[in-house]
């Protein structure tokens, strides 16, 4: 059927056949282009969300003149196979044990207004051939960067130190910070409760068992396992620290949060904390490990 013949069936003129077919292909192009902004950040952050997404890409959508909401952005994904699947694997990483001292929880129901208040902290496991690796992590609690990590070959409390050792190294001052994190032995023990009073940090754990009152730090290693991808398994320890190095830097100065207003944890820490005219370094660093 030829252009003429279908506009006069359906009841159309070809000046308004023409003008939809010139729109569906300036939309269809507009998308194209969406796509590739969408890969692009992709590569930076393998599995993050739409939501993430569409602020990521919104100030290249905007100078496009390209109009995409939520839904439509969310449609498009899934016509081309790109909305992300989760998946949740667990091991446990927390030993808890009654003879360890037990602190109480100076975290949950507070408010915090600035960096350096408080930090969470947490492990998770990484997957390195057929053993496991890892990861200790520390979190500001208000501008949700992580301060301090360091990927271990053990659950030995001296892993959990290096982190905090970092975390410490960042802070123009320690004096008054609220350390929370699980009732996991590495927090409790000598060493590292003893670098703790060194710095003037207080203590806070949650209850036994409860992983809602460490929920902030749970919410990171899930950001880290599923988005970052560190919870595929590596090949080798190298292999591993460059993938965890890698989404640490992504996850402190790429990723837009919606409790930070859409804004990078690295704005927030560096912008809004009353030290931010003081030099530091702008994403925690391990120093390499050897590969084993």
């Amino acid at each position: 059927m030829s252009v003429k013949s279908g506009c006069t069936y359906f009841g159309y003129s070809r000046s308004a056949y023409y003008g939809w077919m010139d729109s569906k292909l300036k939309e269809e192009a507009q998308y194209d282009l969406v796509l590739e902004l969408v890969r692009d950040h992709r590569r930076t952050h393998p599995m993050i969300g739409t939501r993430k997404l569409q602020e990521l890409i919104k100030e290249d959508t905007e100078r496009l003149d390209i109009s995409i909401g939520r839904d439509r952005l969310f449609d498009l994904l899934r016509s081309e196979g790109m909305l992300v699947k989760r998946k949740r694997k667990y091991v446990v990483t927390t030993q808890s044990f009654m003879r360890y001292s037990k602190y109480e929880d100076l975290f949950n129901g507070k408010v915090w207004t600035s960096a350096h208040q408080a930090w969470v902290s947490d492990i998770t496991y990484i997957r390195v051939g057929d053993s496991f690796r890892y990861l200790y992590l520390i979190t500001d609690a208000y501008s949700r960067k992580i301060v301090g990590w360091y990927l271990g070959n053990t659950l030995e409390s001296k892993c959990a130190v290096e982190a905090l050792k970092m975390a410490i190294d960042q802070c123009p001052s320690t004096e008054g910070i609220v350390h929370h994190s699980d009732r996991g032995f590495q927090y409790c023990s000598k060493i590292y409760t003893e670098l703790l009073e060194k710095g003037g940090i207080k203590s806070s754990m949650g209850e036994a068992g409860n992983c809602y009152d460490n929920a902030m730090a749970e919410r990171v290693n899930g950001i880290l396992k599923i988005e970052y991808k560190l919870g595929d398994r590596f090949k080798n320890l190298k292999e591993a620290f460059a993938a965890v190095r890698h989404g640490v830097w992504a996850y402190n100065e790429k990723r837009p949060h919606c409790s930070l207003n859409m804004k990078k944890p690295i704005e927030v820490h560096e912008g809004l904390t009353v030290f931010s005219s003081l030099k530091r370094k702008s994403s925690p660093r391990q120093k390499p490990v050897k590969a084993i």
